[in-house]
C-alpha cells in the first residue's frame, strides 16, 4: 500500500534500456474511486505530461516506478477523470459520510498499487488541528461517490 504523496516524484525509469522516462506528477482516478494511471512530466525546457496505465506499471519501488519501455507512454486522453493536484482535482474537497457526518478535507490517498484501488483517504481538519491532533487516515472498501462539491465514503 503507498500514498500519493511518497509517490509523487518519483523517477520512472524504462527496464529495457535504464533510461529515466520522466517523473511522476499526479494520479488519474476513476470517476468510481480506482487508480487508473500515473500522470508523468517527460522533458527538461519543454515539459509535457504523459499518462501510464496502473496495469503498464512494471514495479513500484521506494526509489523509482519501473516500466517496460516508453511505449506505454500515452497522451492524456480528454475525459471526465479526476485528478489529486491538477484538472477535476481531488485533494483539498470535502469528504462526507453517507450518515451525512463531515470528515474532513481530502489531504492524501492511500492505494493498493498492483491494483489500483484506493482503501484509505488523509483527511485534515485544518492547520492547527493537524498540529495539535494530527491527520485521520479512514478506510474503506466501497468506492466512493465523487461529485463536484464533495466525496460520499462509507466509513468502516
Amino acid at each position: 500500500m503507498r500514498t500519493f504523496s511518497l509517490l509523487k516524484g518519483l523517477p520512472v525509469f524504462e527496464l529495457k534500456t535504464g533510461n529515466k522516462a520522466g517523473d511522476i506528477c499526479d494520479l488519474s482516478i476513476s470517476g468510481t474511486g480506482k487508480v487508473q494511471g500515473l500522470l508523468l512530466r517527460k522533458g527538461a525546457l519543454l515539459k509535457k505530461t504523459y499518462i501510464i496505465n496502473i496495469e503498464d506499471v512494471a514495479s513500484f519501488g521506494w526509489d523509482g516506478v519501473m516500466i517496460e519501455d516508453s511505449s506505454v507512454l500515452q497522451a492524456i486522453p480528454k475525459h471526465d477523470d479526476y485528478t489529486c493536484e491538477t484538472h477535476n482535482r481531488l485533494t483539498g474537497k470535502m469528504i462526507m459520510s453517507q450518515e451525512g457526518e463531515r470528515l474532513g478535507l481530502l489531504e492524501d490517498v492511500y492505494f493498493k498499487e498492483e491494483l489500483g484501488t484506493i482503501v484509505g483517504y488523509e483527511l485534515s481538519d485544518g492547520f492547527f488541528s493537524d498540529v495539535l491532533e494530527g491527520k485521520r487516515v479512514i478506510k474503506t472498501d466501497d468506492p466512493p461517490a465523487i461529485g463536484k462539491d464533495a466525496i460520499i465514503v462509507n466509513v468502516k
